[in-house]
């Protein structure tokens, strides 16, 4: 595809976003503030005008109308009405104010410190803010400007009409915005909108199309270090919400990050070339300034630093979530899955080999812990994003992949974690199956890979705890076989020709007794190991006719040797 209807593409989604959060401020407004100052403006005017028909019908006020009443004022009333309106006004500010800012404070202490600044730059709450101020001043300047009688200069008394009545226009306006206000502020300091916007501020800088010579270094520099700091303060968020244990709000901000990234990865190419360039203000960067000038010039060469810090957030939540909320591992594995897909839609190499470097990371913080259902849950997304490479057509890296899973298992076995390893046998079973349905070249070697994750046992309680990968490697046989695949299969064969037959006949038996793929257990997979379809299952029986008969038969009790 050329790079003009690539752009018209992204024009055209641009403006869709742009349609769409008009309609969603649009909706805003409308439930925060015009609805509610309609119905209380309203109500407050039909009150007025009726108790005002009452009063004009008392036969004293007969021959009144509400125009004389409304236009007819003397200087000492006006003087007396000013005077309790502007300390009104100055009151609603003073307790705007204060409320507002405990509020807000209450919130940013919670979440984060961001929020503060965010609502003290937020355009509505400066326009709410201006206008009780403007109105405040208004009030002073009509009530010092009325006069009672002729003195001085003045022929005769001055009574301001028209400010007056504007006054008392923005008083009742105040006093009617005071309650869509707070509720504005609430809605502002929801968790959920404060991560939206902070996300959108990052995405914006991030996404902010200009060519060289628009933006001077130091222009770029700025839309940097917001950007960076958009993905800090959500970092932020999600460990202050893990500290308070609320889950709701931590899986929100880490899918949030990792939807900031994945917007921004397909726009690579359009963005300014200093954009990459790790310098200035970016580069004394916590993340950045620790690490030495060879790294540093790699991010800058594969343009992937924003990718790199937004999944060391991610990490660093990873790390939290280990010890105090492990429900978090699995949003934060398929965040990182999704910024490795839209790395793979991009053709963006570099963003996923960073990807690829903070699942292994992943798996290293797990196994240093020894935390099973971690390293379990982060296999199952690292397995999801090999799939996805393999129908890209990405053969190198779903080998590397592998070679990372076989790894993993190998260093698991040793300390105890059996469990894993078999886990990564059955993963790359699946791997290997959709590798042989997409016809990958990289089909012999992933097999060969699968045959090895279990030869770093060499002694005996080392391999009786490796049945699970025998077990993934006869399921994958049957697959050959189901597809004719005798070769294949055969090659599987051949790395189980020296077992012992009373594990084989075991190892057989307890396959055939799977017949549900329901696990009894709640667990993220929902299915077991095991389980083969019925049509499949009977390659079983093909697969081990080619081991010696002595497989196939029952071992010999001492009564029956007795017997003989």
């Amino acid at each position: 595809m050329e790079r003009g209807p690539i752009l018209s593409i992204r024009a055209r989604a641009a403006t869709v976003r742009d349609v769409s959060q008009a309609r969603r401020r649009w909706t805003m407004a409308r439930r925060i503030w015009i609805y509610p100052l309609s119905f209380l403006g309203g109500v407050c005017l039909a009150l007025v005008v009726l108790i005002h028909q009452l009063d004009l019908l008392r036969p004293e006020n007969e021959g009144l109308t509400a125009l004389q009443i409304l236009t007819n004022i003397s200087a000492s009333e006006a003087a007396q009405i000013m005077g309790g309106v502007g300390e009104v006004i100055a009151a609603i500010l003073g307790i705007v104010i204060t409320v507002a800012s405990i509020i807000v404070q209450l919130a940013a202490n919670r979440y984060t410190p961001r929020i503060t600044d965010m609502f003290v730059r937020d355009r509505t709450n400066l326009a709410v803010m201006a206008f009780f101020v403007l109105s405040a001043v208004f009030s002073l300047w009509v009530n010092f400007s009325i006069r009672e009688a002729a003195s001085g200069s003045l022929p005769q008394p001055f009574i301001p009409f028209y400010g007056v009545i504007t006054t008392m226009v923005l008083l009742s306006l105040s006093l009617l915005m005071m309650a869509p206000y707070f509720a504005y502020v609430f809605d502002f300091l929801e968790p959920d909108n404060v991560v939206g916007r902070i996300k959108a501020s990052g995405v914006a800088r991030a996404l902010q199309h200009s060519r060289p010579g628009q933006e001077n270094d130091r222009a770029v520099d700025e839309r940097r270090v917001l950007a960076l700091s958009s993905l800090e303060q959500l970092a932020d968020i999600v460990l202050n919400a893990i500290e308070q244990k609320d889950k709701g709000i931590a899986s929100k901000t880490v899918d949030s990050i990792g939807q900031l990234v994945v917007a921004y990865v397909p726009h690579k190419p359009d963005l300014d070339p200093r954009w990459f360039q790790i310098q200035g203000e970016l580069a004394r960067d916590a993340d950045f300034v620790s690490m030495n000038l060879e790294a540093l010039n790699k991010l800058s060469s594969t343009r992937t630093w924003l990718e790199y810090k937004a999944l060391r957030q991610l990490l660093m939540v990873y790390r939290e979530a280990l010890a105090t909320m492990p429900d978090l591992i699995t949003r934060v594995a398929i965040d990182t899955r999704y910024i490795g897909q839209a790395a793979i839609g991009a053709g963006d190499r570099d963003a996923l080999q960073v990807v690829v470097k903070f699942f292994n990371t992943y798996m290293r913080r797990s196994l240093n812990a020894k935390d099973v259902a971690a390293a379990y849950n982060v296999l199952n997304q690292y397995r999801y994003l090999a799939e996805e490479l393999l129908k890209a057509g990405w053969s190198q890296e779903v080998v590397e992949i592998a070679r990372h899973f076989k790894y993993y298992a190998q260093m698991a076995q040793p300390i105890g974690l059996a469990f894993l390893t078999e886990t990564v046998a059955f993963d790359l079973c699946e791997v290997n199956e959709v590798a042989y349905l997409l016809k990958s070249p990289a089909r012999d070697e992933l097999l060969r890979i699968f045959l090895e994750v279990d030869k770093e046992a060499e002694v005996e309680q080392q391999e009786s705890s490796l049945r699970g990968v025998r077990k993934a490697q006869v399921k994958l046989a049957t697959y050959y076989l189901q597809r004719g695949e005798s070769s294949l299969a055969r090659k599987i064969y051949r790395d189980m020709r020296d077992e012992r037959p009373d594990r084989l006949r075991s190892i057989r038996a307890e396959m055939l007794a799977v017949t549900s793929n329901e696990f009894w257990e709640i667990n993220d997979r929902g299915g077991v190991f095991e389980y083969i379809e019925p049509e499949r299952r009977q390659y079983i029986h093909r697969f081990f006719e080619w081991f010696p008969p002595s497989v196939l038969r029952p071992p010999i009790r001492e009564e029956e040797q007795t017997q003989e």
